[in-house]
């Protein structure tokens, strides 16, 4: 009986043992899909700047990383 108790418990401590990033992404301005990490370039109220997704709270989001944005 003890050893199923302590399977069970190492059953349950791996199976919840997940990336919380795994099926997470953000949305730009225009509805696209962008993966955790990707960076790009909002224009909101006139001001221009570059922002990556990033995870806050196990919730996606826009985080800024920088003032204007490079252009190639």
């Amino acid at each position: 009986m003890r050893s199923v108790i302590l399977s069970l418990t190492i059953l349950a401590g791996t199976s919840t043992v997940a990336n919380p990033a795994l099926d997470c992404w953000c949305r730009g301005s225009t509805g696209e899909r962008f993966e955790m990490g990707d960076i790009t370039c909002f224009t909101i109220s006139g001001r221009t700047f570059t922002a990556q997704c990033q995870m806050s709270l196990n919730n996606p989001m826009w985080r800024e990383v920088g003032e204007g944005c490079l252009s190639s």
